[in-house]
């Protein structure tokens, strides 16, 4: 059984756990950084990055899950999730900076702008639902990034090594595809 870390600081946990523990997980509610020990994986979910941000600076785990990411621990950002795994988020600081990609916030609209579409995902599937809720998307990769998915000419998804990251919440739908394949990426 995989143990994955929730980041449980604010946003889509519930989601996450629900789907995770559906998949045969054991989950991990991420909230300090003794949380972090033994896990297999970590997934930071969609919320509100610079609350996140704030929040991870209150409790001490930024520099905790960039010291994971660096021993290869896998990590999956949903959302404000990517923009806290990001190098380089436009016009604002990086959070972790540990994947090597750039994003702009937002960059689908406000709240009320929000959808949801089918992607065809070639390494994943076909008619793959995506909620698009304030997204935002990877303006560029850098070497070593494998583009994943584009809408509407955006890069919506992404895999740099270890680390998986989205504009959309796939935990706010039933089809756990693209969880399965972080999970496999998991040995």
């Amino acid at each position: 059984m995989k143990r994955i870390g929730v980041l449980a600081l604010q946003g889509a946990v519930r989601e996450h756990v629900q789907m995770l523990e559906f998949l045969d997980c054991e989950v991990v509610l991420v909230k300090q950084h003794n949380d972090l020990q033994q896990l297999d994986g970590l997934v930071l979910p969609g919320g509100e990055s610079t609350t996140m941000r704030k929040l991870l600076n209150r409790y001490e785990l930024l520099e905790p899950i960039r010291t994971l990411a660096k021993t290869g621990l896998p990590m999956f950002g949903t959302c404000a999730g990517l923009i806290l795994l990001a190098n380089e988020v436009v016009d604002d600081e990086p959070h972790l900076a540990i994947m090597n990609v750039a994003v702009a916030r937002n960059s689908y609209g406000r709240q009320v702008d929000s959808f949801e579409v089918d992607l065809n995902i070639p390494k994943i599937g076909k008619s793959i639902p995506a909620v698009f809720i304030r997204a935002p998307h990877i303006v560029s990769v850098g070497e070593g990034v494998e583009i994943l998915a584009e809408h509407e000419g955006k890069i919506v998804l992404a895999q740099d090594g270890h680390l998986l990251g989205c504009s959309f919440h796939p935990e706010l739908t039933k089809d756990t595809r693209i969880l399965k394949y972080f999970l496999s990426s998991i040995v």
